[in-house]
C-alpha cells in the first residue's frame, strides 16, 4: 500500500537488539507492593479500602465519582492477594519527586484471584461496555494512559473508516511492544478485533517499523489465520517519531489531524498493541489490568523484558537485570522523551514501559549551553511543523502568550529539536516550563473566578434576603393596620350605611390618637434623653444653702480679700 511521510524526525541509534533478544520472564511478587491510585489522565480514584482489609487478585481498591472530573479518570485494581498495610501519600515515578495517594499491600504469596467471567459486548449497550472497561482499568499503554472506554464512546464514532494500531514503537532501547507482538501475537489481534467491533471501522491498519522482522511475521501470520477481511500489517519506514499518533496516522492514511482537531473528526482512531491486548484480557478473560510488559535496558549486565504487577518498585525490577557499579540515574520511558526518577523506590505504573539505567558512560553530562544561532535545524527536525527556536525565545523571555500564538501546545516533546541543536540548547525543557506556568497560571484565573462568582452569588443572597425581609414586614404592617381599622369599625359603628370607609379610617385615627399621645415614638423618647443631658450638663454643683457657720467663714475670708486690694491699691499702675 501506499505510504505517506511526516515532517522532520530523527534517526538515533536504536539499541534495541539485547532486550528484544530473549522471550518476555515473568516476575514474581515483590515483598511489598505501592499502587498509586492516579495512574491515568484525568481526576484521581478515590480508595475503596482501609489499612487492615484483605484484597484478593484484581480487586478493585480506587475508582472515581465518575462525576465531570471522575468519568476522565479510570479504576485501580490489586495487582495480587494480600493484606493492606496503609492507604497513604509515597513517592510518585514523577522527576519532581512529589507524593500521592497509595494503597500499600503486603502479598500473601496465594495470588488468589476474584472470581472472573468473560464480558459479552455483543449482548451489552454501549454504555454499559465503556463502563465495564473503565472499571477494568484499561489505559492507553504507549505512554499516554488515557482512559480507554472514552475513546470508543457511543455513537461518535458510528462512520469510523480506519483502526490504526500502533506497534511502531520507535524510541530506542524499547522492546516491550517488539516481544509482546512476538509472543502474543494471537491474543493482541483478538483485542483489535474487539476493538474494530465496538467502533465499528471499516478496515485495519497495524502500523509496526520495518527494523521488526520477527513482530511483522508474527502478526502478519496471526491475520492471515483469523481469515478477517479489512486487515492489513504495514511495515513503515523506521524513523522517530514514526510511533506518534498523528505521525503514524499520517504514514498510513496521509491525513494530517490539523490543530484543534481530533483524528476521530477524519473517521480514524489509533490505539497501542498492548491496550489492546489489556482489552482482550479483559472482555476475553475477565481480567482487569495488574501488569504490564517492562523493557528494562541500558547500563544492566542483562537487558531484557519482563511482565511486571503493577505497583512493584523499580529497584526489585532492576536487580533481576543487574544493574552495573556506575549506575547514577534511573530514567522511566526512553532517552528521547523519559523523565529522571526521583530514587530507585518508585513504583511501576501503567505508563511505565521501559526502565532505562543510566551511567556516565552510557549518558554523559550535557555539553555547556550555548547561545541560540537562529540556523533552522531544529525548525527542520520538528515533526508538529512548529518553530521551535520561536517557541525558545519566548518561553524563556515567559512571554507566554507569544508562545501559545506559535502553537506552544502541539509540541509533543519528542526531542527531536533538541537532538540536532548545535548549541545544545535543552529546547524541551524551556516548553514544558512554559506549559507548566501557564497551566498554573489558568488555574489561579479559574481560582479568582470561582472566588468572584461565589462574592456576586452572596451579595445577590443577601440583597434577596433583605428584599424579602422588607417584603415580609410590609406585610405584617399592613395586617396590623387591617386589623386596626377592623377593631376601630367594630367599636365605632357607622351611624348610618352612607359612611365612607374615609370617615372610619378618620375615627379610627382619633380613638387610637390618645393612645399614641401616651406612648411616644423612639425619636421623641431620644430627644427627651439628650434635653436632660444637656440641663445636666449646665446644672451648678454644691449650690445648697450654706450653714450659719459657713457663711461666717465665707464672710471672713471675702473681709480679708477687700483688706488685702485696699493695701495693694496704692502700689498699683494707675488706670489710664
Amino acid at each position: 500500500m501506499r505510504l505517506f511521510n511526516f515532517n522532520g524526525g530523527v534517526k538515533p541509534e536504536p539499541h534495541k537488539k539485547n532486550a528484544a533478544g530473549l522471550p518476555i520472564a515473568v516476575l514474581p511478587a515483590p515483598s511489598f507492593l505501592v499502587i498509586p491510585l492516579h495512574q491515568s489522565i484525568g481526576g484521581t480514584p478515590r480508595p475503596l479500602v482501609n489499612a487492615g482489609d484483605f484484597v484478593l487478585k484484581g480487586q478493585r481498591i480506587g475508582a472515581g465519582d465518575f462525576s465531570t472530573a471522575g468519568e476522565m479518570s479510570s479504576a485501580v485494581h490489586a495487582s495480587t492477594s494480600g493484606q493492606v498495610v496503609a492507604v497513604e501519600e509515597r513517592c510518585m515515578p514523577h522527576p519532581s519527586g512529589l507524593s500521592a495517594l497509595c494503597v500499600i499491600i503486603k502479598p500473601d504469596g496465594r495470588d488468589q484471584w476474584i472470581a472472573r467471567q468473560p464480558f459479552d459486548y455483543r449482548h451489552h449497550s454501549p454504555s454499559d461496555t465503556r463502563a465495564y472497561l473503565r472499571d477494568a482499568g484499561i489505559v492507553g499503554l504507549g505512554g499516554a494512559v488515557f482512559p480507554t472506554h472514552l475513546k470508543i464512546s457511543s455513537g461518535k464514532h458510528s462512520a469510523l473508516d480506519t483502526l490504526i494500531i500502533n506497534g511502531a514503537e520507535c524510541e530506542p532501547f524499547i522492546t516491550c511492544d517488539d516481544r509482546l507482538m512476538r509472543e502474543r501475537a494471537d491474543a493482541v489481534l483478538r483485542g483489535i478485533g474487539i476493538l474494530r467491533e465496538l467502533l465499528n471501522a471499516k478496515q485495519v491498519l497495524i502500523g509496526i517499523e520495518d527494523n521488526k522482522p520477527e513482530a511483522l511475521a508474527a502478526m502478519t501470520a496471526a491475520v492471515q489465520s483469523s481469515n478477517q477481511n479489512g486487515m492489513a500489517v504495514v511495515a513503515v519506514p523506521t524513523r522517530y517519531p514514526a510511533g506518534g499518533a498523528k505521525q503514524l496516522i499520517r504514514v498510513l492514511t496521509g491525513i494530517e489531524v490539523p490543530h484543534g482537531k481530533r483524528a476521530t473528526d477524519y473517521g480514524v482512531q489509533c490505539f497501542n498493541v498492548g491496550t489492546a491486548y489489556a482489552v482482550y484480557e479483559a472482555v476475553a478473560l475477565g481480567q482487569p489490568l495488574i501488569s504490564r510488559i517492562v523493557t528494562v535496558a541500558g547500563n544492566v549486565a542483562a537487558p531484557r523484558n519482563y511482565e511486571v504487577l503493577i505497583g512493584t518498585p523499580m529497584k526489585d525490577v532492576m536487580a533481576h537485570s543487574q544493574p552495573l557499579d556506575d549506575t547514577d540515574r534511573l530514567i522511566m520511558g526512553g532517552p528521547m522523551m523519559g523523565v529522571t526518577m526521583p530514587g530507585n523506590e518508585v513504583p511501576v505504573v501503567k505508563a511505565t514501559n521501559c526502565i532505562l539505567v543510566g551511567s556516565p558512560k552510557l549518558f554523559p553530562p550535557p555539553p555547556p549551553e550555548m547561545p541560540c544561532i537562529r540556523c533552522g535545524e531544529c525548525a527542520k527536525a520538528c515533526p508538529a511543523n512548529l518553530q521551535p527556536f520561536e517557541l525558545y525565545w519566548f518561553s524563556r523571555a515567559k512571554i507566554f502568550g507569544k508562545a501559545q500564538e506559535y502553537h506552544l501546545f502541539d509540541c509533543i516533546e519528542c526531542g527531536c529539536c533538541a537532538y540536532v541543536c548545535p548549541s545544545n540548547i535543552p529546547l524541551v525543557d524551556y516548553y514544558r516550563f512554559a506549559k507548566s506556568e501557564i497551566w498554573a497560571h489558568e488555574r489561579e484565573k479559574e481560582s479568582a473566578d470561582e472566588a468572584r462568582e461565589r462574592y456576586e452569588f452572596r451579595q445577590l443572597r443577601e440583597a434577596r434576603e433583605q428584599q424579602e425581609k422588607a417584603a415580609r414586614l410590609a406585610a405584617k404592617t399592613a395586617a396590623s393596620r387591617a386589623a386596626a381599622l377592623a377593631h376601630v369599625a367594630e367599636s365605632h359603628p357607622a351611624t348610618n350605611a352612607n359612611q365612607s370607609a374615609a370617615e372610619v379610617s378618620e375615627s379610627a385615627s382619633a380613638a387610637t390618637a390618645p393612645d399614641q399621645a401616651a406612648a411616644p415614638t423612639p425619636a421623641e423618647l431620644i430627644a427627651a434623653a439628650l434635653a436632660r443631658a444637656r440641663v445636666q450638663a449646665t446644672e451648678a454643683k454644691n449650690t445648697t444653702a450654706p450653714t450659719a457657720a459657713q457663711q461666717a467663714e465665707i464672710d471672713a475670708i471675702e473681709a480679708r480679700r477687700a483688706e488685702i486690694r485696699a493695701q495693694a491699691q496704692p502700689h498699683l499702675p494707675p488706670d489710664d
